[in-house]
Order: structure tokens, then sequence, then C-alpha cells
């Protein structure tokens, strides 16, 4: 159990980097980016991110059952 949290914890974490450094480039100067909508949709991507590793399992973790 540890392993799958460890591994779903590293998937959104990448997950969560991946959303805001795409959403960055919607600005047009780094001062112009809503640094709030970057952060809260990267943090509910992550979320998402989570939840699908429960819902679906991790191929990076063994099923040791």
């Amino acid at each position: 159990m540890k392993a799958f949290f460890k591994a779903a914890g590293i998937r959104a974490l990448k997950t969560f980097c991946q959303t805001a450094v795409a959403m960055i480039p919607a600005a047009v100067t780094i001062t112009a980016v809503d640094w709030v909508t970057v952060l809260g949709t990267a943090a509910l991507a992550g979320v998402c991110s989570i939840l699908t590793s429960i819902a679906t399992g991790l191929p990076e973790v063994e099923d040791k059952t």
C-alpha cells in the first residue's frame, strides 16, 4: 500500500507540474499570469490523478496479492 501511494503521489506531482506549465503561456508576460487560477487548476489535476490512480491502479506498482 505504501508503494502505491508513493507512486500515485509522484504521478500526481508530475501532473500538477505539467498542468501548471501548460497554463502559464496563456499570459502575455509573467506578471500577467493569474497564479491563483494556475495553481487551482494544477491542484485539481493532481487530485484527479490521485483519484484515477485509486480507481484504475498503477502499472508501476506490482500487485503482491
